[in-house]
């Protein structure tokens, strides 16, 4: 179904689309910084509606849109879609998230993502498989893909603005099937110590407002790694909360699933690291400031 690729875009068409990127630059700026919540409400809908119309230009795909810099554009290896994701304030305790999956392909094949964040079970995320119109939403900031027995498959690293006190970052899991998307899938397995196994559709990890989180595939050691949390009671009133004790652990791809490491390292670092995709200088979706 989506087979053949978005082609070199006509001088008409790159033209209408430098137009629109000016427009989306303008309201992805004003829904993260403006102080009133009706503006940022107003913008965001005007983001939604300018970045359909130019995703509606034949071979839109190869337009890079990188001027737009509240919106997280991300691809896959592959390059066969890209997601684009964003991130509205609402109060202390809310956000909300928006998003599409634009399939490479010249005319368009676009899947709205309508954030159910709210209507999910926290307990029952792991398990479960979702829809574009059921999406757990989140601010994308990586990709990894890879294959498993059942096809290609691909990781989606994603933070969760959440409440003042917690955020969360997850790892969610994408595939199309009969030309459908589908989140979730169950490729994250740990086995114990008596060889019995369990899986996850997905990851989800809730921690501390004052930590700082990593959650990233790491080329370097080929795994998914990330801090191992400890709970403490938290000293500002929000209760039980978790932050890093200084230790690692990740997932290892082994035979087209992800294994669970406990301990990536057996040294423990005395400070925190540096969290990603908030590296000094760069702002939430690792751009430079």
């Amino acid at each position: 179904m989506f087979a053949q690729k978005a082609g070199e875009l006509s001088p008409e068409n790159f033209s209408q689309l430098e137009k629109y990127q000016d427009t989306l630059a303008i309201a992805g700026y004003a829904v993260v910084n403006d102080s009133l919540p009706a503006f940022r409400f107003g913008a965001c809908k005007k983001l939604i509606v300018t970045l359909k119309k130019a995703l509606q230009i034949e071979n839109s795909f190869s337009y890079s849109f990188d001027r737009t810099a509240s919106v997280s554009i991300q691809y896959p290896q592959d390059s066969s879609f890209r997601i684009f994701t964003w991130q509205l304030y609402v109060d202390k305790d809310n956000y909300r998230y928006y998003g599409a999956i634009q399939m490479n392909t010249p005319d368009l094949q676009l899947f709205p993502l309508i954030d159910r964040s709210s209507n999910i079970e926290s307990a029952n995320l792991e398990q479960m498989e979702l829809s574009p119109d059921q999406w757990y939403g989140n601010l994308v900031y990586g990709i990894k893909q890879f294959d498993s027995p059942r096809g290609r498959r691909y990781l989606l690293f994603g933070f969760d603005g959440y409440q003042f006190f917690f955020k969360r970052k997850l790892i969610d899991v994408l595939h199309f099937e009969n030309g459908k998307v589908i989140f979730g899938d169950p490729v994250f397995v740990q086995i114990d110590s008596n060889n019995n196994k369990t899986s996850k559709e997905r990851v989800l990890i809730e921690y501390s407002a004052d930590a700082a989180i990593s959650l990233k595939f790491v080329p370097e050691l080929d795994i998914i790694m990330t801090e191992h949390l400890e709970q403490i009671f938290g000293n500002y009133g929000e209760g039980p909360t978790m932050v890093p004790d200084g230790s690692y652990e990740g997932y290892e791809l082994k035979d087209g699933e992800w294994v669970y490491i406990e301990k990536v390292f057996h040294q423990i670092s005395e400070e925190v690291p540096v969290p990603y995709p908030t590296e000094k200088g760069k702002n939430l979706l690792g751009k430079k400031n």
